[in-house]
Order: C-alpha cells, then structure tokens, then sequence
C-alpha cells in the first residue's frame, strides 16, 4: 500500500531519521526485519484476503452504487443508544 506524500521535504526529513536511527540501532532483529521488508515483493491486499471477504467487500460496493446505505451521522443516531454507556 502506498501513502500519498504531501511534502517532499517532510520525506526527505523521514528518511534521514530513519536512517539515522538505523545506524545507532544495535537490535539485530529490527535490521534483519528490514530487510525482510525490503527483499519481499510488493503484495496486493485484494490477493491476501480470503474469497468471502471479497465477496463481502463487493456487495457493499454494490450496495453504495445503489444508493443502499446511510451517512456516518445516521449511523450513529440509529446505533446511539449501543454507543454511549
């Protein structure tokens, strides 16, 4: 998964903490799960999930094209006397 980056010069500061505190690092594990990260190809989430998921996933999108679903504030008015204790 990607994150859109908003400041070129915020992720050029990033990068420099990390590698920074990767150099001062003595934890063997964290290096080596790094680079475990770093060798492992790029997975799509959709390939990891299981086929009921998906399914799942899909009769909601349907459900919102349709027009079958209500905001985050009807919501919470429907479900309100669940939410609050």
């Amino acid at each position: 998964m990607e994150f859109p980056i908003t400041n070129k010069k915020d992720l050029e500061q990033k990068k420099l903490e990390l590698i920074q505190w990767v150099a001062e690092t003595g934890e063997e594990y964290l290096i080596d799960r790094m680079l475990e990260l770093k060798n492992e190809p790029n997975k799509d989430w959709w390939d990891e999930i299981s086929e009921e998921e998906k399914a799942a996933i899909e009769a909601g999108l349907a459900d919102e094209q349709a027009g079958n679903f209500m905001s985050h504030e009807e919501a919470r008015k429907s479900w309100e006397k669940w939410l609050t204790k």
